[in-house]
C-alpha cells in the first residue's frame, strides 16, 4: 500500500523588486510618436515606465530583484533549492533565463527553468513552486518575473508602445511553521482559442525573423485592446472568486486585492465586480505601465514594503495576460 504525506503550507518569506534607473514619460513620448499626455492618462492610466539600460538584460533585473527578496527573507541564495523565471523577454531563446540568474546569484544547489505565460506568469509559477514544496520534494523556492519589454516594443505604434514598461520582481516561498502565514488557494487558467489577440507573431518558428520581414516588426507586441479589456475583466473576476471561496473568504476578510498593472480601468472594473472599495485595491501602474509577468511581483514587493498589509493579513493577487491566460492566489500573510 502507497502512503501519500500530508502536504507542508507554503508561505512567501521575503519579496524584492528592481526597476531600471531611465525613467520615460509621457511627455518623452510625446517626442517620438504621435501621442499625448492625456490621451495616454485618460485610457490608461499611465504616466510613466522604466527602460533598461543599453547592456541590462532581462537576467540583470531579475537577478537584482531576487537579491532583494533573499535579502529580505533571510535566506542565502546558495541554499535555494528551486528558480523559476517568468518572463516573455529572456535573455536568449534557449537557455532559459533562469539559468543566467542561477549563476549571478550563485544559487549552485537550485534547478533552474523558465515558464512563459506572460502578464500570468509570476503567479503560475507561485503555483508551481507551491506545489513543488508543499509535496515534499524541495524546502523552498525562488520565484521571479522579470521583462524587458522594451526590446519587444514597436515604438511607432502608439497604441502598444505606451503601454509597457522593463522591471522585476521576485519572491521566496519556503515551508511555513506553525503561526506562520501560507498560500491559502490558487487558480490558473487559459484560453487557447484567443491567441491571436496579443502576441508577438515573429521570432519563432512559426515566423522566424529574416531579411525579408525584418521591416515589418513582427517581433514585437501586438493587441486588440478591445477585445483584451472585456476577457480581462470576467477572468480576473471568476478567477478571484475562485479563491475567495476555496479559501474561506469573504470580500470582508481581505485587506489588500493586488491586481496586474496594465489597465487603470480594467483595475477599477475588478474591484467593482469583486465590491472591493478602491482603497484596498493596490496600484502602481503610473509609475511603471505593464511590465507583464514582472507586475504584479513588483506590486506585491511595494505594497509589502510600504506598510500595505501586515502578518496576519490576507490579500489577493489576480493577473491576466497572452494566451490567454490567468491566474489568482490568496495568501495568509
Amino acid at each position: 500500500m502507497s502512503v501519500i504525506a500530508s502536504e507542508y503550507p507554503v508561505m512567501i518569506a521575503g519579496t524584492g523588486s528592481y526597476l531600471p534607473e531611465r525613467v520615460m514619460t509621457n511627455a518623452d513620448l510625446e517626442k517620438i510618436v504621435d501621442t499625448t499626455d492625456e490621451w495616454i492618462t485618460s485610457r490608461t492610466g499611465i504616466k510613466a515606465r522604466r527602460i533598461a539600460a543599453e547592456g541590462e538584460n532581462t537576467s540583470d533585473l531579475a537577478t537584482k530583484a531576487a537579491e532583494n527578496a533573499l535579502s529580505q527573507a533571510g535566506i542565502a541564495a546558495a541554499d535555494i533549492e528551486l528558480i523559476i523565471v517568468a518572463t516573455i523577454s529572456p535573455d536568449t531563446i534557449t537557455p532559459a533565463t533562469a539559468c543566467y540568474v542561477q549563476h549571478k546569484l550563485g544559487a549552485t544547489q537550485a534547478i533552474a527553468f523558465d515558464i512563459s505565460a506572460a502578464c500570468s506568469g509570476f503567479l503560475y509559477a507561485m503555483k508551481m513552486a507551491k506545489r513543488m514544496i508543499s509535496d515534499g520534494a524541495y524546502k523552498n523556492a525562488l520565484i521571479i518575473g522579470a521583462e524587458k519589454l522594451s526590446a519587444f516594443v514597436n515604438w511607432e505604434d502608439r497604441n502598444t508602445c505606451v503601454l509597457f514598461g522593463d522591471g522585476a520582481g521576485a519572491a521566496v516561498l519556503r515551508r511555513s511553521e506553525e503561526g506562520e502565514g501560507r498560500i491559502l488557494a490558487t487558480e490558473m487558467g487559459t484560453d487557447g482559442a484567443q491567441t491571436g489577440i496579443l502576441n508577438i507573431p515573429g521570432g519563432g518558428s512559426a515566423c522566424p525573423t529574416s531579411s525579408e520581414n525584418v521591416d515589418q516588426k513582427l517581433a514585437s507586441l501586438q493587441m486588440s485592446g478591445r477585445e483584451v479589456f472585456k476577457l480581462a475583466v470576467n477572468a480576473m473576476k471568476n478567477a478571484s472568486e475562485k479563491v475567495i471561496e476555496r479559501a474561506g473568504l469573504t470580500a470582508d476578510d481581505i485587506k489588500l486585492v493586488i491586481p496586474h498593472q496594465a489597465n487603470l480601468r480594467i483595475i477599477d472594473a475588478i474591484a467593482d465586480r469583486l465590491t472591493v472599495p478602491n482603497e484596498k485595491v493596490f496600484v502602481n501602474l503610473d509609475k511603471y505601465g505593464n511590465t507583464s509577468a514582472a507586475a504584479v511581483a513588483i506590486a506585491l514587493d511595494e505594497a509589502h514594503r510600504s506598510g500595505r498589509f501586515e502578518r496576519g493579513d490576507t490579500i489577493i493577487l489576480v493577473v491576466f495576460g497572452a494566451g490567454l491566460t490567468w491566474a489568482a492566489s490568496a495568501i495568509e500573510w
